[in-house]
């Protein structure tokens, strides 16, 4: 199972989803569903785009459990 910290790394560098999604050019609605892990796949681009503006690894993002 994938887990997605996302909401941990934008409460760490206490951004809001609304300035996240603007940021990175995506939806509020669309950041929702990465946040809630519903997502069923993520682009390298938009990885990126998150990764630049929390100045973090897309390790700090995505987490692997069994």
């Amino acid at each position: 199972m994938i887990i997605v910290n996302l909401d941990v790394m934008m409460a760490r560098r206490k951004i809001s989803s609304g300035e996240l999604a603007e940021k990175i050019g995506i939806t509020q609605a669309n950041l929702s569903v990465l946040k809630t892990g519903k997502a069923k796949a993520v682009r390298f681009s938009t990885l990126e785009q998150i990764c630049k503006v929390l100045d973090c690894q897309p390790g700090d993002i995505l987490e692997f459990r069994e």
